[in-house]
């Protein structure tokens, strides 16, 4: 036990993201190896929110306007009462806990940078984080690529990747959704309906391969926010008579429950940082073809314990998907290849060792 250690995951929303399951994830596995974990979300809460362990302390700041001078006042005084040395900031909560840090100086500020697009982004958000970040002890990245322009671009000299991981305990979810389609024939993709998850690409390949043919359907699991982009995705279905094949079930609290009803798992994004679906598609023991953007070809090695593709080539994504569907053989070798890989490299006793030896 760290005795001297007492720290708040901080986090906007509690929504289904990589950000926010990987702020989940750290709060409830430090509960057995720290003094005191918390998680801190600033402005929603979310499905996220039942997937903490009853010991991590939990608050909601329901932060209103840019600065919301209350909340950062809430979050001080939780910080005080319960003697909080250590604030990881987890992506865009960074200003919040900066804010804090100005009224209450002894804190330590982590920032854990998740965005994989982060190097090519331009504007504001960049700038802003640049100057904020003279008030960080050190930061965090989930890839290599991150590590290097933090580096090069902010202030702190203690940066340092970090891989995501997954939980070798199962969450206590509510069995609650049911999926569609036939046994051992569920190709899933798990991913808000948002760019950059690129999911009409992944259903025009779907629909332009064997699936059909074979038998085999597609769950799209992840937040549903009834804008063009889902709209887009829900036209193309029906045009292509593709309702009985393909099924759209919003955000879902029981992922791992979904996970082992399926068989295959799809990514499909046009960037990632270091995307934890992948993980835990691996624990689930599924067969993987994903994008091969950002940290994925990292994780996921061709033809060896799964397959990558080019997002933006929608053919190549037909015909390498018609591997997987087509040889039982090559789907178990790949499933079982990545679970010994995922279960020994991304474990949380791995990383959280690195983590607290980092902290001091």
């Amino acid at each position: 036990m760290n005795k001297d250690l007492r720290i708040i995951q901080l986090i906007d929303s509690l929504d289904a993201g990589g950000a926010e399951r990987m702020a989940v994830n750290y709060a409830n596995s430090l509960v057995e190896v720290i003094s005191f974990s918390a998680l801190v979300t600033t402005r929603k809460e979310g499905a996220l929110k039942q997937q903490l362990f009853p010991e991590v302390s939990y608050l909601f700041l329901n932060k209103q306007g840019k600065i919301g001078i209350s909340a950062v006042w809430k979050l001080r005084t939780f910080i005080k009462k319960n003697k909080v040395n250590i604030l990881h900031a987890h992506s865009t909560s960074f200003f919040t806990a900066v804010l804090v840090k100005l009224v209450y100086p002894k804190i330590k500020i982590v920032w854990h940078d998740h965005h994989g697009n982060r190097v090519h982004k331009k504007g504001k958000t960049n700038i802003i984080l640049k100057i904020v970040s003279f008030f960080f002890y050190g930061i965090l990245t989930v890839n290599r690529e991150l590590e290097q322009w933090a580096k090069e671009n902010l202030f702190p000299k203690k940066t340092h990747y970090f891989p995501n991981f997954i939980t070798s305990i199962s969450n206590k979810e509510v069995e609650r959704t049911v999926l569609k389609g036939t046994e051992g024939k569920r190709i899933v993709f798990l991913a808000n309906l948002k760019k950059p998850k690129n999911h009409l690409q992944i259903i025009k390949a779907y629909a332009n391969s064997n699936a059909l043919a074979l038998g085999w359907s597609l769950h799209l699991i992840g937040k549903d926010f009834f804008d063009f982009y889902s709209t887009e995705l829900k036209t193309f279905i029906a045009e292509n008579s593709l309702q009985n094949f393909v099924f759209i079930y919003n955000s879902c609290k029981d992922v791992e429950f979904i996970l082992n009803q399926s068989d295959i798992g799809i990514l499909g994004s046009t960037y990632e940082g270091f995307p934890v679906t992948l993980l835990e598609y691996g624990k689930a023991r599924l067969t993987v073809i994903s994008t091969n953007v950002g940290y994925c070809s990292s994780i996921i090695q061709d033809s060896i314990n799964g397959i990558l593709f080019n997002p933006m080539d929608s053919l190549e994504i037909t015909l390498k998907l018609n591997i997987i569907l087509e040889n039982k053989s090559i789907r178990l070798e790949y499933a079982t290849v990545l679970r010994e890989e995922v279960m020994q490299h991304y474990s949380e006793k791995v990383i959280l060792k690195q983590y607290l030896e980092w902290l001091r």
